[in-house]
């Protein structure tokens, strides 16, 4: 059974002295990449908080279509108030129709407001692979008729663009009976607006709100100031029982009527019903349930790429990818193969971590992998030293699950390809050193591991050289290969692959095992020259991944290190506090945050090698394992309820940073909980 996650806003700031609008924020999705955010007292904060942000075929990408909805309550009495995104609405706070509580329910957010005996209740739901929101308010309780009105609010411009006044180019209202349509610049699509409901009308009075301050933005050193332009209101009498729904939308008419608000909400709750029933049984109620559906908001068909889709389809496949994070992120080849194996294998969604794994092999361009797909571009760039080798990874828990060969046989010659890229020398530096047989990487102005933080041509971390968990990876795959060219008849490759591992297994024992910090180096012959002693999370892999290439005499003493140093109670500190570089917290403009990114900064992602790691030298001890996830599960009721951050500061109280829901944190989180359950 999926329990509701319930907060009351307010209690908390009041009790830390902190703005209440900015403790709690809200996610919808809609499998396409396009999504619904907010915070959940309905102050917009970000430049990504709306009702209707569309995926849209590529340039495009996602769109930010429907800001925002004033609500104005008329009671029995005349008397007005208002709910309370009390920006848009120009009202004073003292005006504002008291929000009584919050929750999740099956996923979606659930408002009850309550003043006189009223009680009003608000829902929000994205139809699945539709670029469509529904609004819908009922009154559950009060004597009399209630007077909605609804404002819509809009500023048409890519999800991610930084806010600004109201631009000079015109927007137009075409109506036909009760449909409406918002039309913007030609290249944009219109936005479809009705309302369903009893004593529905619309009321023309053209309005723009000038001056909206989102307070993040402020916070994280971007422009925010901006406005927003109203082309009237929609309105509706309620009396209890009664409902009114607002449908707005990019698609056309047949599909917006298709079906009423009400089997819309029913198919949306049978969704539900279903990834759980899906999903390993130690994930089908209480917190934990609320993981698969958190896991469901980074799955998408990806719209924009219109030629991969019509390729997949004509193999019979279908294409898949994942969604880095919300609110900016898309989709990332190192951020998908490590959260594969948490956000489909382990909710029973198969099919599609096949598509996955396939999809990104038609991808694969000199040994690579890419790295990212940017916003709106249809070709991906390929900067990264360790995607490649995760995909080694997440094939392997693959086919643990699926025993799928028909797949293996398929991608058996890119891999073989993949590894004779990398022994030859491939993009970006990366290439096996002969003297060795380790993996180096490094280019100038590049970022290729996954701490890859940049500001202008600044690359924060470059850790030229040849870093830790890139030759444990690289180790890995090795073996992984080796294993599979011998299942497929091939004795010769695989004893050849063997050697080379047996090469890596030996120098990295030699060259990596730093005697004076008692743990790994991070980088070995570091483009400086030396060897990088900073103690940080990536060694781990050495000991967690299915072939550690660590010898185990020494799990002990790294894994001492890395507790005493590095764990905190929600992940891993990214450099271990008293080096000269720690930050101790993610805050300020973009410089001063990536400074800290990879500098102390927490990643939730960790706790997963970090377990992984523990269990081997603690075996059988899961139920003490299960208590490393204790402050992440507490995370599904802060910042983003339901899901869990990307990141959190470096010291106590740990406050959550970053983006406010991360597939990787999400992923691993539920892995873990699934690996140290009963």
């Amino acid at each position: 059974m999926l329990e509701p996650i319930t907060i009351h806003p307010g209690q908390e700031g009041q009790a830390s002295g902190q703005d209440p609008h900015l403790l709690h924020e809200w996610l919808v999705t809609n499998g396409l990449g396009g999504y619904a955010s907010g915070t959940v007292v309905g102050a917009i904060t970000r430049r990504y908080h709306g009702l209707l942000i569309a995926a849209l075929p590529n340039p495009l990408g996602r769109v930010m279509m429907l800001n925002g909805l004033s609500e104005r309550l008329r009671l029995p009495d005349r008397r007005v108030v208002h709910t309370g995104a009390e920006e848009l609405a120009g009202v004073p706070p003292d005006k504002v129709f008291p929000l009584t509580s919050f929750r999740l329910d099956h996923g979606l957010p659930v408002w009850r407001y309550e003043v006189d005996g009223f009680v009003l209740e608000k829902r929000l739901l994205m139809p699945y692979q539709q670029n469509t929101v529904h609004v819908t308010y009922r009154l559950l309780s009060g004597s009399g008729v209630l007077r909605l009105n609804l404002r819509p609010a809009i500023q048409f411009r890519p999800h991610d663009e930084l806010v600004c006044p109201m631009p000079s180019t015109p927007y137009r209202v075409s109506v036909y009976e009760d449909q409406f349509e918002v039309s913007g610049e030609e290249h944009h699509p219109k936005l479809r607006m009705i309302l369903h409901g009893p004593s529905t009308a619309f009321t023309f009075d053209r309005k723009e709100t000038p001056t909206i301050p989102y307070r993040t933005e402020r916070d994280r050193g971007y422009p925010w100031q901006g406005s927003l332009w109203s082309p009237g209101y929609f309105r509706t009498d309620l009396e209890q029982g009664q409902q009114t729904t607002l449908v707005a939308s990019t698609e056309g008419w047949e599909v917006i009527l298709a079906q009423s608000p009400e089997a819309s909400y029913r198919s949306e709750s049978d969704r539900c019903a279903i990834l759980l029933s899906l999903a390993a049984p130690q994930l089908q109620d209480g917190a934990a349930a609320q993981l698969v559906l958190a896991a469901d908001q980074f799955l998408i068909t990806p719209v924009g790429r219109v030629q991969d889709a019509v390729r997949a389809k004509a193999a019979g496949d279908d294409i898949r990818t994942i969604i880095a994070g919300y609110h900016w992120f898309t989709d990332w080849g190192r951020d998908t193969m490590i959260s594969l194996e948490g956000l489909t294998l382990l909710t029973g969604r198969i099919n599609e971590a096949g598509w996955i794994l396939r999809t990104f092999a038609e991808y694969i361009r000199n040994g690579l992998i890419p790295n990212m797909f940017p916003e709106g571009e249809r070709e991906g760039l390929y900067h990264t030293a360790d995607a490649t080798l995760w995909y080694f990874h997440a094939l392997h828990r693959y086919m643990l699950t699926t025993n799928d060969q028909t797949t293996l046989r398929l991608l058996l010659p890119k891999l073989r390809d993949i590894i004779e890229h990398h022994v030859r020398g491939t993009d970006f530096g990366i290439g096996v050193d002969p003297e060795d047989g380790l993996l180096r990487q490094g280019a100038r102005g590049y970022q290729l591991t996954w701490m890859d933080a940049k500001v202008d041509d600044w690359v924060v971390t470059p850790r030229r050289g040849k870093a830790v968990e890139i030759n444990a990876l690289w180790y890995n795959a090795l073996r992984l290969l080796e294993k599979w060219l011998r299942e497929a008849g091939d004795p010769a490759a695989a004893l050849a692959i063997s050697q080379r591992a047996d090469q890596v297994r030996d120098s990295f024992n030699k060259r990596f095992w730093y005697e004076a910090g008692g743990h790994l180096y991070d980088v070995v012959d570091a483009e400086n020259g030396g060897n990088d002693t900073a103690c940080r999370p990536n060694q781990v892999l050495a000991i967690s991944l299915d072939h550690p290439v660590l010898d185990e005499a020494r799990w002990q003493p790294v894994m001492d290190v890395v507790t005493q140093k590095l764990l905190t109670p929600v992940g891993l500190r990214s450099l271990a506090p008293g080096h000269p570089e720690y930050k101790a917290r993610y805050y300020g403009d973009l410089r001063s945050r990536d400074a800290a990114y990879h500098q102390g900064t927490v990643w939730a992602w960790l706790i997963g090698p970090y377990v992984d790691a523990w269990l081997k030298l603690n075996p059988g001890k899961q139920t003490q394992a299960r208590g490393f996830l204790a402050g992440l599960m507490a995370n599904l009721d802060k910042a983003c309820v339901g899901s869990i951050s990307e990141v959190f500061d470096a010291e106590p109280p740990y406050l959550p940073r970053g983006c406010i829901a991360q597939a990787w944190s999400v992923a691993e989180t539920l892995r873990i909980w699934v690996r140290t359950g009963s």
